[in-house]
C-alpha cells in the first residue's frame, strides 16, 4: 500500500497524556462558553460549532496518538522487507472537524520500493490528505452537483472545504473502484419474481484540453480587430471571416464535445397476495462512460447473478428510450426479454407536438394530449400512428406555422412507426407489468 511521502519529523512526539489535557481544556472552554455566553442565539450557535470542532479535533488526535503508542510494528518487520526509519513522522489530516496533526512510525524499504507508514495502513488512511468520512462526503455531494457547488455546500456545513481539484480526484479515484466493487458483490437476498431493467443515455457537455485552450486563448486588442463598429452582428461576421470555414464534423461528433453516459437501473417486482406486483426490490443503479455495450454487459452479468439468466423462464422487461443503439446492444444478451418503449418519452413527444397546434397551458392542448394518451395506454399504438398520419396528410403545406407542424408530425411518426412492437402498453397493463 503506497502512502504519501514522508514529512519532517519532530523531536518531541505528542503523548496521550498531553493530548488528553488539550481535550479536557477544550471541553472546559466549551462548557464555560455555554454557561456565560450573552450573545443572540444565532451568534451562540455559530460560535458553538467552532468550539465543538476544536474539541472534535482534539479527540481525533487523542485517538490517533493512542493508536500510535500501542501499535505493534513486528508484523511489518518480520519478512525483512522494511527497516525502521523515524519513530515520529508528522502528518496533517483534514477531518470533519478540520485539520489534525499526528505522528506515526515510518518504515523504509530495503529493496528500493515504496516506504510505508504502518499506522496509516492499519487505520485504512490513504495518501490523500482527507479523512475517509470527508472523502465519502464530498464524493456523494459531487454525484448530485458540480464540484464547485459541492465545495460551497461542504464549506457551509463543515466551515471548511477541499479544493475543487481535490474533490475531482476523490471522485475519479472512487470511480475506478466502482465496477470491480459491484462485480464482486453477492446477489441480493429475497429478490422478486419479475426483473425490470431501465436504460437511458445522457450526454453531459465536456471539452478537450485543446478546446479549452482555444476558448481561453489570449484575445486580440480591440484596435487590431477587423470589426470597427463593435456591434454583435458585424463582430460575429468579422470573426467568421478571420477564422475561415469550420472543419465539418464527422458522423457522431458532438458540437459541445459531449460524451454519452449510459445509465442502467435494475430492480425486481414481487407478486403479492392481492395479485399485484410490488416493488421495487433491491434497486441497483449503474452508470458508465464506457459506452452502451459496456452497460449492456454489466446488466447481463448482474441479471444472471440475480437468477435471471439468458434462458430464464421468468419475466424480464427492459425499458428503453427508443435509441437504436441501446436495443441493438441489449437484444442479443436478453433474447427472451420484453423490450418496452418508455411511455414517458412517448407522452413527452405528444405534448411537444401539441404545442404546434394549441396554445401553451390551454384547455384545448390538455384535452388534445389526453385524447391521444388514451390510445397510448390502451395499447392502440397502430391507431395512434394512423391518426397522426392523417393529420400529416391533411396539414396545409403553406401558411403560418404549417412548416413547423409538418416537421413535428414527421419527426414523431419517424420515432413511433419502427417501435410499434415496443408499445403494447394495454397488454402489459392487463398483465400488471
Amino acid at each position: 500500500m503506497k502512502i504519501q511521502r514522508k514529512q519532517s519529523s519532530v523531536a518531541c512526539p505528542a503523548t496521550s497524556a498531553s493530548v488528553r489535557g488539550d481535550a479536557k481544556a477544550a471541553f472546559a472552554d466549551l462548557v464555560q462558553f455555554c454557561q456565560t455566553c450573552e450573545a443572540p442565539f444565532w451568534q451562540f450557535e455559530k460560535q458553538l460549532l467552532v468550539r465543538i470542532a476544536v474539541l472534535g479535533a482534539c479527540l481525533i488526535r487523542l485517538f490517533l496518538t493512542a493508536r500510535y503508542e500501542r501499535l505493534d510494528l513486528q508484523p511489518f518487520l518480520e519478512d525483512g522487507k522494511y527497516r525502521p526509519g523515524d519513530d515520529y513522522a508528522e502528518r496533517t489530516l483534514k477531518t470533519v472537524y478540520g485539520e489534525v496533526t499526528y505522528g506515526r512510525h515510518y518504515l523504509m524499504s530495503r529493496g528500493g520500493g515504496s516506504s510505508v507508514f504502518p499506522l496509516d495502513v492499519v487505520l485504512g488512511l490513504t495518501r490523500d490528505r482527507l479523512s475517509p468520512w470527508v472523502m465519502q462526503w464530498v464524493a456523494r455531494l459531487a454525484t448530485r452537483m458540480s464540484f464547485k457547488a459541492s465545495q460551497m455546500v461542504c464549506k457551509a456545513v463543515l466551515q471548511w472545504a477541499p479544493a475543487t481539484e481535490t474533490i475531482e480526484q476523490v471522485v475519479l479515484g472512487m470511480g475506478r473502484e466502482a465496477a470491480p466493487f459491484m462485480k464482486q458483490l453477492q446477489a441480493p437476498a429475497k429478490d422478486g419474481d419479475v426483473l425490470v431493467i431501465e436504460v437511458d443515455g445522457k450526454c453531459p457537455p465536456t471539452a478537450s484540453e485543446a478546446e479549452l485552450a482555444k476558448r481561453r486563448g489570449k484575445r486580440r486588442p480591440k484596435h487590431e480587430k477587423s470589426c470597427t463598429c463593435g456591434c454583435q452582428r458585424h463582430r460575429g461576421k468579422a470573426k467568421r471571416q478571420a477564422r475561415g470555414s469550420k472543419k465539418r464534423r464527422k458522423k457522431g461528433d458532438k458540437s459541445k464535445n459531449g460524451k454519452e453516459v449510459s445509465v442502467v437501473v435494475m430492480y425486481t417486482l414481487k407478486h403479492g397476495e392481492d395479485g399485484k406486483l410490488h416493488g421495487p426490490i433491491n434497486k441497483k443503479l449503474y452508470a458508465t462512460f464506457a459506452g452502451r455495450k459496456a452497460a449492456a454487459l454489466w446488466a447481463r452479468a448482474e441479471a444472471t447473478k440475480r437468477g435471471f439468466g439468458p434462458d430464464t423462464t421468468k419475466t424480464v422487461q427492459i425499458v428503453l428510450d427508443g435509441a437504436k443503439g441501446l436495443k441493438h446492444n441489449f437484444e442479443p444478451l436478453f433474447p427472451k426479454a420484453i423490450f418496452t418503449l418508455d411511455v414517458c418519452h412517448v407522452v413527452e413527444k405528444l405534448w411537444a407536438l401539441g404545442h404546434h397546434f394549441h396554445a401553451e397551458g390551454s384547455a384545448e392542448l390538455k384535452a388534445w394530449v389526453e385524447d391521444l394518451k388514451t390510445l397510448v395506454y390502451a395499447g392502440q399504438a397502430k391507431e395512434l400512428v394512423e391518426r397522426l398520419e392523417k393529420m400529416f396528410r391533411e396539414a396545409p403545406k403553406n401558411g403560418p406555422g404549417t412548416k413547423g407542424r409538418r416537421q413535428a408530425l414527421a419527426s414523431l411518426l419517424g420515432y413511433l412507426q419502427p417501435r410499434l412492437e415496443m408499445m403494447r402498453y394495454g397488454e402489459w397493463i392487463e398483465r400488471i407489468w
